[in-house]
Formats: C-alpha cells, structure tokens, sequence
C-alpha cells in the first residue's frame, strides 16, 4: 500500500469451516491485509456498519443467511467493497449469478492459491487505485488553490488573472455573485495582492447594521452628537485608513447613507456624525453583491453614480452550477480540511457519493458544498465517504442535473461518450457497444504512447484523473 495510506485494508472472511478461516487468514496476513474473522452471516452483517471492508470473502452456503444476501449487505455498505464468493459446489450458473450480483469473482474449494492470491492482489489494487485518485484530485486542489479560492474551470482561470492584473492599481472593486460563491474570499485576495497587504482590512457586513446606527458605524460620531454618545468615535472608514474596506451585501444600503458612501470612496472623506469636519480616509473599497446594482440603479434603489464608482472595476464570480469540473478539487480540498480537523483518516469519496454531487442544484454554492462535505465527514466512520453518508449530508439539497455538459465529444482524438469525471452513459441503450469501443481506442492509444498515462489523457482530450476511473471501470490493466 502507499504510504499515504494510514492503516492495512481490511478483509472480512465469513465462513463456518475454521480449516477455511485458518488458511485465508494466514495467506491474506502475510499479504498486508487486516483479517478479520466471521463463522456466521449474522455476526458479520452486525459488524459491517462499524467494519466497512475494504474486501470480503463470504462462502455462498452459509447457513443461517445466504452468502448472496450477505454480498448484497456489504455492497450497500460500500459499493466499490471487492467481494470474493466462495463455494465448495461450484457452477456455471451461481458464477454468472455472483458477478450479476456484484462479486469480484467465485472461487471453489479446496482452493487454487495461486488463484486466490491473485484475487487478493486484485482487491488491494483496486484500493490503492481509489487512494491513487483521491491524492490526485487532492494534488489538483493545491495547484489550482488561489488565496483560499479553488478552480482550475476557464471562468475561475479568468477570475483568477483578473485578481492579479486589478489588485496592484484598483481603487475600488466591485465583486458579484451568488450566495455562497466566495466573494469575500476575492476581496481578501484583491488585499493580499495589493500594496496595501500590510495594512488592515476591515470588512463591513451592509445587511447585519440596524439602519439607525449604521452611518456612525460606517463614519463615526463625535461626543455629544445624539444620546448615548458619551465618547467620540472613529468610524471604520477611518479605521480602514490606508488599507482596505470590504463592504459585503453593498446593495443592502440605506439609500440615505450612499450619498456619504460615494463621497468616501470618491474622494476620501468622512464626516462624522455630529461634526462639520471634514476627515481623510484614504481606503481601497471592494464591494460584494449577489443583486443586479444596475437594474436596482435604474430602479432608483441604489444610487446610479455609487454603482458606477463602485463598479470602475467588475469581477463576477460564476456559479457552482456552472463550473462543475470544480467539484471533485473542492471536495476533496474539504475532505483534507475537515480530517485534519477532526484527525480522522478520511482520504476521499466513492465514484457514486461523487456523482451525487455532480448532480446536486447547489443555489448555496460553494458554502453549501462544503457544508455538505463537512456533514458527511462528521457521519462516515471510515476513511472513505460513501453514498450513504453523502445521502444523508445532502437530505436538504436539491438535485438537478439539467445545464450539465461533462460530456467531451465531437473534437479530435476525443473519445465520444467520455465524461470529465469519468462516468459512463448508462442510460444509453447502446452503452455495452460504447464500453467496448472506448476500451477498443484507450488501449490503442496506450500502445501508441508505450503505456505513458500521462501521455494516453492528453491525445484523448480528458484528465489524467478521468483516465485513471477509465481504466479501472473498463478494466483495462495498469
């Protein structure tokens, strides 16, 4: 196993003969597996929610539950489980009923140890080909990581390089998007890359400020200037003085304060509540909104020249909808996140827990997914999230999968029918023919590359990732 991995994989063995038991055992241990034992289905159908095995071995004729029960249980449990059948009344019938229902393969005994390390082997591979991906869709997060934002999606590339070329020389910024898309997180980047790094951002929430109170808030007052100013107070205008201000929800201000708004971030004065005094407030405005300022500015609830100020530079940040190729980065950027945090060996998701995702409306974005993803890393007791726990962690997310466009087809030396994340089309009617085709050209392709990976993704227009989930799911050997 790697040695990223941080314990054996473990494999279930559920049969009654302990000769049987004894001999697995023995050979499974001195290959790296953790072994643990079973003589009776109902014991280890109990075990299961707490033990998720990486692999089993269950004999068909168990008494007290069938062994095609008991092979259903664990795929439910972990549907990329590898689960061996065993048998001493092998047939042609019960074999094709065995991969029917799931299993890696059927075995009869006494056994072949040839054959049966062979399957073992099998059973780890196809784990650490699980682990391979999830620590590239990790590796991928890191690289295409911009200031706690992550998107290697054109429209994030583009945000990205606006950020770069705008933050050195900007005044102000206005940055939109929906809720959840991270538009604070931008004006901390437009910070960080600006010359005022140095100094203090202050970030002003628009919608969180009782009316009443906000232009003191924003501007200050002076002792004196209404009940309860016994002390003078400096705004966060001035607070903000030669750094940066972040005005959140920006279109959730009063109308009577954006005539002063204007003049701040304009000119670079302030007025303080109660004084005649004119002030300097030398401050970099980025502001943020999931409103339509110019249609509001033409609707006379937000003043047309504070839009036009605010908006000298405009960076929109797309929705999650519509950057889908993003998913499996974020996740598995939260997934290292949240097992860190609660130190627990959580490597990644399940291709099934990932197609929900993809499939999933996300109107809250990229809060919403890591919300998601946080839920269901507090749920899963194993080191690989499941569509069980994401079923749950996602109960009040809609799913939606009208818009989506994974599909990669119609250009040259593009393998049709290929998806960004590797999924195949199986609701099509021809999709056995397609397998067969797609398999026929990657492994053309491999010869032609001598095998190079890397390579074989390129002249196939997909990612190394996407040819790796190929690979495996068209069982194509590595």
């Amino acid at each position: 196993m790697n040695s990223e991995t941080d314990k054996d994989p473990t494999l279930l063995v559920v049969d009654d003969d302990p000769a049987v038991l004894e001999l697995v055992d023995r050979l499974a241990t001195s290959m790296g597996f953790t072994v643990v034992r079973e003589t009776n289905g109902r014991d280890a159908l109990a075990a299961l929610p707490v033990l998720r095995p990486d692999g089993a071995m269950v004999d068909v004729g168990l008494v007290d539950i069938d062994g095609f029960t008991l092979l259903r249980e664990i795929k439910a449990a972990d549907p990329q489980s590898q689960v061996i059948l065993m048998t001493g009344t092998a047939t042609i019938n019960s074999a094709v009923e065995a991969i029917k229902a799931g299993a890696l393969d059927y075995i009869s005994k006494p056994f072949d140890l040839e054959r049966l390390r062979e399957l073992l082997i099998t059973v780890r591979k196809s784990l650490e080909r699980r682990e391979t991906l999830m620590r590239i869709d990790a590796d991928v997060a890191r690289q295409f990581e911009f200031y706690g934002l992550i998107g290697r999606s054109p429209g994030m590339q583009e945000l990205f390089d606006s950020v770069r070329r705008f933050a050195p020389y900007a005044r102000s910024v206005l940055v939109t998007g929906e809720t959840g898309t991270g538009k604070e997180l931008v004006a901390k980047a437009l910070h960080r890359l600006g010359p005022r790094k140095d100094r203090r951002l202050i970030t002003v929430n628009c919608s969180a400020v009782v009316e009443t109170l906000f232009e003191s808030e924003l501007f200050g007052h002076v002792r004196g200037a209404f009940t309860g100013a016994s002390e003078t107070k400096v705004g966060l205008f001035e607070h903000a003085d030669a750094g940066t201000i972040f005005l959140d929800e920006v279109g959730e201000l009063p109308l009577t304060l954006q005539a002063k708004m204007l003049r701040a971030v304009e000119y670079g004065e302030v007025q303080r509540v109660g004084s005649l005094e004119a002030r300097k407030a030398d401050v970099f405005a980025v502001a943020a909104t999931n409103r339509d300022l110019r249609a509001s500015a033409a609707q006379g609830t937000f003043r047309s020249d504070l839009y036009f100020r605010l908006s000298t530079i405009e960076l929109h940040i797309p929705p999650l909808r519509d950057r889908r190729e993003d998913i499996p980065y974020l996740t598995a950027s939260f997934i290292r996140e949240f097992a860190n945090k609660m130190n627990r060996p959580i490597k990644g998701i399940t291709a099934q827990a990932e197609r929900m995702l993809q499939q999933a409306a996300w109107t809250g974005n990229v809060r919403e997914l890591r919300n998601v993803i946080e839920r269901a890393c507090i749920l899963t007791d194993y080191r690989i999230i499941t569509e069980r726990e994401m079923t749950t962690a996602m109960s009040t997310v809609p799913t939606s999968v009208a818009g989506m466009s994974d599909v990669v087809s119609g250009s040259p030396g593009v393998v049709s029918g290929f998806s960004r994340t590797g999924d195949t089309r199986t609701n099509d009617p021809e999709s056995t023919l397609m397998s067969t085709a797609q398999r026929e050209q990657i492994l053309r392709v491999l010869k032609q590359v001598n095998g190079n990976n890397a390579a074989a993704a390129k002249q196939l227009g997909v990612s190394r990732r996407s040819l790796y989930r190929w690979l495996e799911r068209l069982d194509i050997p590595q």
